[in-house]
């Protein structure tokens, strides 16, 4: 899969969930709660060959550094710790090649999204 296609279904997730907008963060696209406050708080990034690491991922919140240790411990051919971001929590998801269980990432990024929604927004749903 390309980036360009990881992107797409990226997106497509992120911008699914309740209030969830895109924008430009640091030259990769990041993905936000748009509810008009201080901008919005970013649940998720996507990062292709990211400072030429040669990795394309989804780089997403956890609840903490346990969290982001038993993901990294249960499947590091999947995740890993990103760089910048990695020392506050998140956990980066890997996306390159062909197969991924798509569900599996929509259901990390959803998790991501309902870490940083304001409590009112964890029972809405988009029309």
């Amino acid at each position: 899969m390309t980036g360009e296609a990881a992107l797409a279904r990226v997106r497509d997730i992120c911008l699914l969930l309740p209030y969830g907008a895109e924008r430009l963060s640091h030259g990769s696209p990041g993905f936000f709660i748009d509810i008009g406050k201080n901008g919005g708080k970013f649940f998720a990034y996507f990062w292709h060959n990211h400072h030429g690491d040669g990795r394309t991922a989804a780089i997403l919140k956890t609840s903490g550094f346990e969290e982001q240790g038993m993901l990294v411990e249960m499947d590091p051919d999947l995740y890993f710790i990103p760089p910048y971001l990695g020392p506050s929590g998140w956990v980066g998801m890997r996306l390159e090649g062909a197969d991924h269980d798509w569900d599996r990432v929509a259901d990390r990024i959803t998790a991501s999204w309902a870490m940083v929604a304001p409590r009112r927004l964890l029972s809405e749903r988009r029309d």
